[in-house]
């Protein structure tokens, strides 16, 4: 979908109709969620050092992310097309901030967006396979703002007991209402400031056994 959807009243419409509808829906799912969470004090002791996380997840755990961690001010890339509108319109009923861009167009802009963001004090978070995969393949993005801004990344991952997977190249998990998910933060990850852009593939890679890591711990407390 190109970026001149603006033109047609009919998808401004489509827009507007789609985040008037799924907010509400995704809101009154969430609220019927049970949660268990583990390592969330990793978030706390972040703040407490002055300092804001990278937040860092896959794209297919996006809606139960964005519900969980709602009103937290955390500002998030968004693209500026179709899908990315009524995304930024949906998440900042949450309480999200937006920068628009995406990996594949306006990429620049929107890390310089967030740059600015983490610097004012809030949040960053980032869907690390997103917005078009590979799936569980992250990019670099995350790595690279957290040395930029000596902000460190925080790896979580969400997993609901119940759910349906959706025909999407991240198959992204929809929890059924009343069901039980497994939220597991794992341990920061600080990036040197002085860290040459070879070393950040190291990063990369490490960000992504901790996600798997996590993925694995988030399973196991919905089994006990």
């Amino acid at each position: 979908m190109s970026d001149d959807w603006r033109a047609s009243p009919f998808k401004r419409f489509q827009v507007a109709a789609i985040a008037a509808l799924a907010y509400p829906l995704i809101n009154a799912l969430g609220y019927t969620l049970r949660w268990r969470v583990e390592g969330l004090h990793h978030l706390a002791a972040i703040r407490a050092s002055g300092r804001q996380p990278v937040m860092a997840f896959w794209h297919g755990r996006i809606l139960t992310a964005t519900f969980y961690f709602r009103r937290r001010g955390i500002v998030v890339i968004t693209s500026e097309n179709f899908d990315g509108e009524w995304i930024a319109r949906i998440i900042e009923r949450f309480g999200y901030g937006t920068a628009r861009g995406s990996t594949s167009r306006g990429a620049r802009k929107a890390m310089l967006q967030l740059v600015r963001a983490m610097r004012e004090g809030k949040p960053a978070g980032f869907t690390l396979d997103g917005p078009r995969g590979p799936a569980q393949v992250a990019q670099p993005g995350a790595v690279w703002l957290a040395r930029t801004t000596g902000n460190p990344v925080l790896p979580f991952h969400v997993e609901a007991s119940r759910h349906w997977s959706m025909r999407s190249w991240d198959r992204t998990q929809v929890p059924k209402p009343f069901s039980t998910v497994a939220l597991v933060v794992g341990e920061p990850m600080s990036i040197p400031a002085n860290a040459e852009d070879g070393e950040l593939e190291r990063w990369r890679v490490e960000l992504e056994v901790r996600l798997r890591a996590l993925e694995g711990k988030a399973l196991e407390l919905l089994n006990d």
